[in-house]
């Protein structure tokens, strides 16, 4: 099994895709909104779309907000049409954190050939306009979903927190409720310099700057998630998946060490786990300890959602904990 490079550094392989940009083509995604954030939500047609020789530069503008896995598959193997039921089987149940593009080998020469497609099935990944070679042939569900923990983990280490909003699964809305777009309201001030601070990677500056806007609006409940989503990036950024997993199995009782795997869980999607490690480590802490884990589970409840049934749950365990 392929491993997911750890770093940015490790993003530019051998895989060329420079000739697939500038074409035109059909639209895979919506075009991002002026002065979008990083992390905003994606319409895309579905969560699984055909990519193809022509329209593959689309696919790279939407994989600067959204991590891309590419299934580059033959009908007539038999291997290929089962890995590719498993591919959209675990893509769904990310709900948007990836979307998955289906590229036909034998259609789709250029994109076998870029993309280096020795068999079928070889899947990759791109990630900010840049291609992640991952593994060739079936593999078990159980590690594809390691593959992709660390996938995610890489996305956001290089700033792809966005997720896909699938238009198909909002097809059974009544017509009057698309009838007329929605028009979006200006960003204020401060958090529009926090977006363009997230942009260029500069979390502490992004931090700052929602931290203003609290103090000028305590109730300013976008800032208080925008920041607890940007605090999440600025505390993984630098750090490998390798190293995070390590100093936590080596060190149980680290409140440190099992703060950051709790960061790296719920980044890759493994939410329910984040929290459980922390409520299990809670009682076994001292009294600072106890408010450590206490203020981090409430910053990743804001970056989750706090109406989440999960986050629910785990608020509950947490307050049962405390009292």
């Amino acid at each position: 099994m392929t491993n997911v490079p750890p770093s940015a550094a490790n993003l530019r392989g051998a895989v060329d895709l420079s000739s697939l940009v500038n074409r035109a083509n059909a639209p895979v995604g919506a075009p991002a909104q002026p002065g979008a954030p990083a992390g905003a939500p994606v319409q895309v047609p579905s969560l699984v779309l055909d990519g193809t020789d022509a329209n593959f530069g689309e696919v790279l503008e939407l994989s600067q907000r959204v991590p891309v896995l590419v299934d580059l598959y033959a009908d007539w193997a038999e291997q290929s049409t089962a890995m590719s039921a498993v591919l959209q089987k675990v893509v769904a149940g990310l709900r948007g954190r990836l979307v998955l593009v289906r590229v036909a080998v034998e259609s789709n020469p250029q994109l076998a050939q870029a993309f280096q497609a020795q068999s079928v099935p070889t899947v990759a990944a791109v990630i900010a306009g840049q291609p992640v070679p991952l593994f060739a042939g079936a593999i078990a569900e159980d590690q594809l979903l390691d593959i992709l923990e660390q996938l995610l983990q890489l996305a956001v280490q290089n700033g792809v927190t966005g997720s896909a909003v699938s238009a198909d699964a909002e097809a059974g809305a009544p017509a009057d409720d698309a009838a007329e777009p929605v028009q979006e309201e200006p960003l204020p001030p401060h958090h529009a310099e926090a977006y363009e601070a997230i942009e260029r990677g500069d979390y502490p500056a992004a931090i700052g700057f929602y931290k203003t806007a609290i103090a000028q609006d305590p109730r300013d409940q976008l800032a208080v998630a925008g920041l607890a989503q940007v605090s999440l990036l600025h505390r993984l950024a630098g750090k490998s998946l390798e190293q995070i997993r390590s100093a936590a199995a080596a060190g149980p009782n680290d409140l440190d060490a099992q703060l950051d795997v709790a960061d790296l869980d719920l980044s890759g999607g493994h939410v329910a786990d984040a929290f459980d490690r922390l409520l299990t480590l809670f009682p076994t802490l001292d009294a600072d300890g106890k408010n450590r884990v206490r203020e981090r589970m409430l910053e990743l409840f804001e970056v989750v959602g706090t109406t989440d049934p999960v986050v629910i749950a785990a608020r509950q365990r947490l307050a049962m904990l405390l009292y």
